[in-house]
């Protein structure tokens, strides 16, 4: 007990001296302003949420897999007995859930890549989703573990040969939102009230592939369709099981087979796409500044109308020699509200924001900055920030305060 807490100190130390990386942001162990939910929020504002949606899909399929798979285990009966064909194709190809249905690596006959899974990341509270009544009342930490990556058979008639292009945060068309938000729909919650079947499993994957890989002409409904880009080795264009009725034909059966494993490349492909693009775009803007766009657009327009009103006055008492000269010291102000908005703009950070320990989530509305490392990074920043607002004000003021007076 004595080592699993130190462990757990050690963790949270150097938590406190660095930035958090993606898997533990994706594993809901970071805190505002470098959490899931703001990480959302920046992909929302990009117009690339789906790319998030579809991943936290995928990944609620793949448990919703391994919880069908320890029910199996769970009523006497192994995964050979009750689904010969997954057996087969796992022992073959390789399976993520080889601990699960219990594989060994000496039962796989292909060759397979070894990669970090992201597929146990549910919170504790999306795991208590998934979970039976009788486990509901165990908590369990999400931590990434280590699974053998796998990929869609080839030759299966799930793929095609036609390609589409796109980019991949450039989504079907899709331009960036600032004001429209929608609730994210991922993770979905899967009721637990009875045993979860093969035709759950088929629903989850179907749903999946209209919502997330179909071109829009065979989506269902229009309107829940939301394409993202895949490259062409991983695209799947087409779904030709039901979750209506059970597989009948050999072929339907094979094609089944592969449904648990069907995403996961699709999946760490978006991860890593993720990771490697918005991710530290996502690190820049949260961790070294506290504003969103349109907000620091805002104080730009500001600072610059404040900028040109303080000019105007200043040069006014200048030209109308106003006397008594200390008069022109209380051009401080509106230089002070300028200069500030002019480098908050620049920083992307209100440094009186951060002395309030505030971040902007959308523009104009803030939530507690609570990450530790994060909140030393603003803090240093707002003061540098602070500093350079008093150098500018001092100089521009002392400026116009020197330069004698003469009447036009």
């Amino acid at each position: 007990m004595d080592d699993e807490q130190r462990q757990n100190d050690d963790w949270a130390n150097n938590r406190n001296n660095r930035l958090p990386s993606f898997t533990e942001v994706l594993s809901r162990k970071t805190r505002p302003p470098v959490d899931l939910f703001m990480f959302y929020l920046f992909l929302q504002r990009e117009g690339a949420e789906d790319i998030l949606d579809f991943w936290l899909d995928v990944q609620q399929h793949e448990n919703l897999c391994r919880a069908y798979f320890k029910d199996v285990r769970k009523s006497g009966r192994t995964i050979k007995e009750d689904w010969p064909q997954y057996w087969d194709y796992a022992r073959r190809r390789g399976s993520i859930y080889g601990t699960v249905v219990g594989l060994h690596p000496q039962d796989a006959l292909a060759t397979k890549r070894s990669t970090a899974s992201t597929g146990d990341m549910l919170s504790e509270q999306d795991k208590r989703n998934l979970a039976s009544p009788e486990e509901k009342g165990r908590s369990t930490s999400p931590r990434p573990v280590m699974s053998e990556q796998t990929h869609i058979d080839s030759t299966s008639p799930i793929n095609d040969p036609f390609a589409r292009s796109t980019t991949p945060f450039s989504l079907s068309g899709r331009t960036p939102t600032l004001f429209n938000k929608r609730a994210s729909r991922a993770p979905t919650v899967i009721p637990r009230s009875s045993a979860i079947t093969r035709l759950d499993l088929i629903a989850s994957a179907e749903r999946i592939y209209y919502r997330y890989l179909s071109p829009a002409g065979q989506a269902v409904n229009s309107e829940e369709n939301h394409e993202i880009y895949l490259p062409p080795s991983l695209r799947i264009h087409s779904f030709p099981l039901s979750s209506s009725s059970e597989p009948k034909t050999q072929t339907e059966h094979a094609i089944m087979a592969q449904i648990p494993d069907m995403f996961h490349a699709q999946k760490e492909y978006c991860f890593r796409a993720m990771e490697q693009d918005a991710f530290p775009r996502f690190l820049r803007a949260k961790a070294f500044g506290n504003l969103t766009p349109v907000s620091s657009l805002v104080r730009l327009i500001l600072g610059l109308i404040v900028l040109w009103i303080g000019l105007a006055v200043a040069f006014s008492l200048v030209f109308l020699d106003v006397q008594p000269k200390s008069k022109r010291f209380f051009l401080f102000l509106p230089f002070t509200v300028a200069i500030l908005f002019l480098i908050s703009h620049q920083y992307e950070l209100d440094p009186i924001l951060v002395f309030l320990r505030q971040s902007e989530t959308t523009p104009f509305r803030t939530l507690t900055i609570r990450e530790p490392y994060v909140k030393k990074l603003l803090l240093g920043r707002a003061i540098w920030v602070s500093v350079l607002v008093a150098a500018f004000v001092t100089a521009l003021t002392m400026l116009f305060w020197a330069v004698p007076g003469h009447r036009l």
